[in-house]
């Protein structure tokens, strides 16, 4: 079974905003044996909805649209939709209903027309309750092909897909389950990676693929097995990893629908009661930023010095000024300094420090654009490595965090 997602509004085609729905979609139901056919955005403009509508009815079963439900005169989609199949809109008193209640709950102001209106919905729907906002999702069934539109505000549409979308499509379609598995690696390129187990590789079941998904220093590998069985594709999925992960023990950091690397990262913390701080400067407190979005991260996390300008680190972090002078502020040995010095600030028992030039100007180091200069301090001492890691600045300063993350995780195995 195919679907088709199409998003409207102006504010995604010109880049106002980044089509987050589609995603999350497409995710919900690859989970129940629905593939995404096609996404296709859309502007805020009549015949160019119609136009998309006509097109998915011919490529896919189920049509998903997000966007253009509100209440304003630039919110056409729920006309268009009745134009579409010929219908009018008809007032649906359980959703007038609900409207009332978060405008007497929440909103606290009088009930205007154009938000009694959002209770119009077309006469061959069937509203999906939106229990989050003022319009409601719609499903309709015509010519064997299902259409629903949903509101385009992220939480309300996730609401709608988790309650209501998928359990209706579950229960009124037989289809097959699809499995994935997704490992996190580091530190091996893809090629190299893809090299090492060629031969686990060309030995897969015809109904498992793997993937390759390359990102900046870590490459994860994805297993699918689709099947009308869950139990049997469980196993071989399984039986596969079992055999997988000695060929990748060295790079092997994680399952991706478990956590991330700064969340195992964090677990390993806790669970030997150690702390950590770190020192930025080329980074910006990405490091920090991504540590810190892991919830309970209070509990090992202590804090972080953004020591951005070669001033900041000799005032802030006490870095001898003679020390920069004589191996440059990009150098192993000021990177050092600055993790020795973050754990001695924060009382901690692991410190992160970076320094480098991310570009596009060279700065206050006549290092060449890329250099990233990474130490880690532990409790048995502090090591640093050197990367050069290209001339995209964006793409240095994720490398760094990236690589960060990896030296920081060996040498807390290490201890």
């Amino acid at each position: 079974m195919f679907a088709e997602i199409i998003t409207i509004g102006d504010e995604i085609l010109i880049g106002q905003i980044v089509d987050t729905n589609s995603a999350f979609i497409s995710r919900e139901l690859n989970k129940i044996g629905i593939f995404v056919y096609q996404i296709t955005s859309v502007q805020d403009q009549r015949e160019h909805i119609l136009k998309a509508l006509k097109e998915a009815e011919e490529n896919a079963d189920v049509i998903i649209l997000t966007g253009g439900l509100g209440p304003t005169k630039d919110d056409i989609t729920k006309n268009t939709i009745a134009e579409y199949f010929s219908d009018v809109l008809v007032q649906d008193q359980y959703v007038l209903k609900n409207i009332e209640r978060i405008w007497r709950d929440y909103i606290k102001l009088p009930l205007s027309q154009v938000n009694i209106d959002q209770a119009l919905i077309p006469s061959k729907a069937e509203a999906l309750m939106n229990i989050h906002g003022s319009a409601p999702g719609m499903w309709i069934e015509s010519n064997n092909k299902i259409f629903i539109s949903l509101p385009g505000v992220p939480f309300e549409m996730k609401d709608l897909i988790t309650n209501h979308v998928i359990p209706k499509l579950q229960a009124q379609f037989k289809l097959p389950f699809i499995i994935h598995k997704t490992l996190l690696t580091q530190g091996l390129g893809e090629s190299v990676l893809a090299e090492r187990i060629t031969d686990w590789e060309d030995a897969l079941p015809t109904y498992v693929k793997l993937a390759y998904l390359p990102n900046l220093g870590r490459v994860r590998l994805r297993l699918t097995a689709k099947g009308n069985n869950k139990a049997i594709l469980e196993k071989e999925i399984t039986n596969q990893i079992e055999t997988l992960l000695p060929l990748i023990d060295d790079i092997f950091v994680g399952y991706e629908d478990e956590t991330t690397i700064e969340a195992i990262i964090g677990k390993l913390l806790t669970s030997k009661h150690k702390t950590l701080a770190t020192a930025e400067s080329c980074t910006g407190g990405k490091i920090a930023e991504r540590i810190t979005s892991i919830s309970g991260a209070s509990a090992y996390f202590k804090g972080s010095i953004v020591s951005y300008a070669t001033e900041a680190k000799v005032d802030v972090l006490n870095i001898e000024k003679k020390l920069i002078d004589k191996y440059s502020v990009v150098s192993n040995e000021v990177a050092k300094a600055m993790a020795t010095q973050a754990k001695q600030l924060f009382n901690t028992d692991y410190a992160i420090a970076t320094t480098g030039n991310a570009g596009p100007t060279k700065g206050d180091s006549d290092a060449e654009v890329g250099t990233v200069c990474i130490a880690i301090a532990t409790p048995q001492g502090t090591v640093v490595e050197q990367f050069m890691l290209g001339n995209h600045r964006i793409k240095v300063i994720n490398k760094a965090v990236n690589k960060a993350f990896e030296l920081l995780y060996k040498e807390i195995l290490k201890n």
